[in-house]
């Protein structure tokens, strides 16, 4: 299959034309809806590359947010940093956690947690498991053969309860073990990321009760059950809400962009995989604290400083589209993985999964009927979204 370029002189295309633009209007939502506070922060500094407000320092240029996971010392057991945010959500009631859950890790103890991983993310590892979320795609998704609806969100974290608990070698249920790795994740990110108030946050008694059932489920008998149970269980949280969150928000923007013949193409289908990770963004804000002194884009930053790493913005998800034809380069694209030995080991599973989803959705051409976005979840990303088969129906108004 063969386009015309899109955009002047053949480059990437300005953001919220055509169909695009209905997909990023209703992508938005996402945003607006989770973290309206913080993202509206986020938006009013976006045209500043690096911006200090206080002992806060946020960052949008790509080249200040590589460095600042790359160059610059980070304390990744500090409040208000993933690995804290990780830790609390999934240490033992007692807090007797010695070691680490991989994203609060550095070093050898770091080094060694991935080589831990590394066969079960790596190519092989994620052939062996693709069968398993393939059969759980296509049994999901018969409905819409039958001209039924789906919902997409239900779809995804089966899914990725279905690749958890492969991979992590357990027999639990899956729908139960993304349910508990959801909760986890959402309260801890709740407790260490700005927002405005909400009734359902205000106790901790669910976060802790997630943790525990998350722990329980995972962990086998003759391990440590406080090390090894919770760093598993970040594995768990981590695969969980990546695909729960990226999967959906992708179909709609090839939904509401009419992209399926795109999907639908070997050829083309790769890039735009990439191309719609890039664009949602995942993991959108990278919170780190700076563990001594350095420089980002010019400006001094000191030990304590609390670093805002604007991946979304650095990936220009706010403003290129999706473009399978001209995608962003791989070194910018990958940043919403991270950035160097602490990038995320997943990102090939996520792709391929993202790719296999896509593929298997192109046939039936869906559109978007109703969706709702998830103000309680760790991620942006929505709380049903729900399809049906191309027909000609009247879709929900973006």
């Amino acid at each position: 299959m063969t386009a015309p370029p899109r955009g002047s002189g053949g480059g990437r295309a300005p953001a919220g034309t055509g169909g695009a633009g209905a997909a990023r209007r209703r992508d938005r939502w996402v945003y607006r809806a989770g973290h309206p506070v913080l993202f509206a922060l986020l938006a009013v500094a976006r045209h500043k590359p690096v911006l200090r407000i206080g002992r806060t320092v946020l960052v949008h240029d790509v080249d200040a947010l590589r460095h600042a996971l790359t160059r610059l010392p980070l304390d990744r057991t500090a409040a208000g940093t993933t690995g804290r945010a990780a830790r609390s959500a999934l240490e033992p009631g007692d807090g007797a956690l010695t070691g680490g859950v991989l994203f609060d890790q550095q070093g050898a103890a770091h080094r060694a947690a991935r080589r831990g991983l590394a066969d079960g993310l790596s190519a092989a590892g994620v052939a062996r498991l693709r069968p398993l979320w393939q059969d759980t795609l296509a049994r999901g998704l018969a409905p819409l053969a039958e001209g039924r609806d789906v919902d997409l969100v239900a779809l995804a974290r089966e899914a990725a309860g279905v690749t958890a608990c492969a991979l992590l070698g357990v027999d639990a249920d899956p729908l139960r073990l993304a349910d508990a790795a959801a909760g986890a994740a959402a309260a801890a990110v709740r407790e260490h990321l700005p927002s405005l108030p909400r009734p359902w946050a205000r106790s901790g008694n669910g976060a802790v009760d997630a943790a525990r059932r998350l722990r329980d489920m995972l962990h086998e008998p003759g391990r440590d059950p406080a090390e090894d149970a919770a760093a598993r269980a970040m594995l768990a949280v981590a695969s969980v809400t990546t695909v729960v969150a990226a999967l959906p928000r992708a179909a709609a923007w090839c939904a509401d962009a009419g992209w399926w013949d795109r999907a639908a193409d070997d050829t083309l289908r790769p890039a735009l995989a990439r191309e719609l990770l890039r664009v949602t963004a995942p993991s959108p804000l990278l919170p780190r604290v700076a563990a001594g002194p350095g420089t980002l884009g010019g400006r001094p930053v000191r030990a304590g400083d609390r670093l805002l790493l604007v991946a979304r913005h650095a990936v220009r998800a706010h403003t290129d589209d999706p473009d399978c034809h001209h995608p962003a380069e791989p070194a910018l694209s990958r940043l919403v993985f991270g950035a160097g030995p602490h990038a995320c080991p997943g990102a090939r599973l996520a792709t391929v999964q993202l790719e296999d989803f896509l593929y298997a959705l192109a046939p039936y051409r869906p559109v978007v009927v109703r969706a709702r976005a998830d103000r309680r979840a760790a991620l942006p990303g929505w709380r049903s979204l729900v399809v049906r088969p191309d027909a000609n129906p009247a879709p929900e108004p973006v």
